[in-house]
């Protein structure tokens, strides 16, 4: 089985065997929606697996990308494949925090394990990766070095800006008016983590925590983050590949599965889910106006 999470930045894929073990996982990044990501994550897997495509019974996709991919015999919204791999990981998890390239979003789960409300930041750069990685050019620090560095000081300061360019600009300014760059970078992830506390004020705080996403690598990020919501956040082996995860256990269950009336449900509340999802009217919590939370029911 097959799982493929085709992300704005970064491509990720996960194969598991027909016990549902990990057998091989691969992360790749080749630019925004990437066919060469997706490529160069799939020879990786492949290779660790020591098998090709052809040896794939199910292939399932998920991400910003997911419909481009020919190879999927079913497509998954990533707040499904995000919930179901985080869970998986964090099995005790009823909150999801995922941090990625270009969008932010929190889970609240059910007892179950389904997803019960969710709220997304995808409209602008504000508090995900993409921020990180402009506000470190900025202040000419490597993407990787950031969290560390940040840690460093002894003092904040506020960046005040919400839009990633504006926020660059600021940055600037306070390089200029001499303030240290670790100051500066303390600052920079105090306000992811103001941000993305703001989106879970939006469906609720449920503990446990746990957070996905390339910027669970953070650990800056990690750190400002437990502070600003009191609690300590999950922080799983793998948190980047949970949307891939996710879809690779969905690949099992759709082979495990001989119930056409369990498939047909299943594409009904992706289908409500799709269209939550591309409903322009739905607002960004970056943008200043009240975004509502979404509620799921299947």
């Amino acid at each position: 089985m097959l799982g493929i999470d085709f992300g704005s930045t970064t491509a990720k894929v996960v194969i598991l065997d027909e016990d549902g073990n990990t057998v091989a996982s691969c992360v790749s990044q080749k630019g925004a929606v990437s066919d060469e990501g997706v490529r160069a994550a799939l020879r990786g897997a492949f290779e660790q697996a020591g098998i090709d495509l052809s040896a794939v019974v199910r292939v399932v996709s998920t991400g910003y990308g997911r419909r481009m991919l020919d190879i999927a015999d079913r497509t998954i919204t990533e707040i499904t494949c995000h919930a179901r791999g985080a869970r998986a990981l964090a099995p005790e998890a009823r909150l999801v925090i995922d941090i990625g390239g270009q969008d932010s979003k929190v889970i609240a789960l059910d007892r179950s394990g389904l997803v019960a409300r969710f709220a997304m930041n995808d409209r602008c750069a504000a508090g995900t990766g993409k921020f990180l990685e402009v506000l470190a050019r900025a202040v000419n620090v490597e993407l990787e070095d950031m969290g560390a560095e940040a840690l460093k000081a002894q003092d904040t300061v506020a960046i005040t800006s919400m839009c990633a360019t504006f926020a660059e600009t600021e940055v600037i300014s306070l390089l200029a008016e001499g303030r240290p760059k670790q100051v500066i970078l303390a600052g920079v992830h105090q306000s992811i983590a103001s941000r993305t506390v703001g989106l879970v004020g939006r469906v609720g705080k449920h503990d446990p925590i746990v957070m996905t996403g390339g910027v669970a690598q953070n650990i800056a990020a990690v750190h400002f983050l437990e502070k600003a919501l009191e609690t300590r956040l999950i922080i799983p082996t793998g948190a980047q590949i949970a949307g891939a995860l996710g879809a690779a256990l969905f690949a099992l269950d759709d082979l495990r599965s001989a119930s056409k009336v369990r498939r047909d449900d299943d594409d009904a509340v992706e289908g409500k889910l799709e269209q939550l999802l591309a409903d322009p009217q739905r607002c960004t919590p970056a943008c200043g106006k009240k975004e509502t939370p979404v509620t799921f029911k299947a």
